[in-house]
């Protein structure tokens, strides 16, 4: 039975993946776009979307709380400021997985995972 297994571990202590997810979350907040193995993105899109949930309330209890999570200035503001009502009509659905093929070195799957109409933003389309 499955029961209690609420999300992936991705083979990494608590800490260890805490720190992941944070790293991973303030490179998507910042460049748009970003490669990862599938399982990583998956439970990446879980905690962005929570992050960008609770920034479309624009409140400083809201602040507090993605700079919690975030330990981030820059994409701290960057969430509350730009995708938080860029996001404000969508109910949920602010990321999007595109498999890419398998690495070369392990074979792993591995996906972009995008933030939905990043791509429309002139800095995001620049860089691609």
């Amino acid at each position: 039975m499955r029961h209690r297994k609420g999300y992936r571990h991705l083979s990494r202590t608590t800490n260890q993946r805490k720190a992941l997810l944070k790293g991973l979350a303030i490179s998507l907040i910042e460049h748009g776009r970003i490669t990862t193995t599938v399982p990583k993105a998956k439970e990446l899109r879980r905690y962005v979307e929570r992050l960008i949930t609770i920034a479309k309330r624009q409140s400083p209890h809201a602040h507090r709380l993605v700079f919690a999570k975030l330990q981030n200035k820059e994409a701290t503001k960057k969430v509350l400021d730009e995708y938080g009502p860029r996001f404000e009509t969508r109910n949920g659905g602010y990321t999007r997985i595109l498999r890419k093929g398998r690495r070369l070195g392990d074979a792993a799957e591995m996906a972009y995972i995008e933030l939905v109409d990043a791509l429309e933003t002139p800095s995001a389309a620049a860089s691609n």
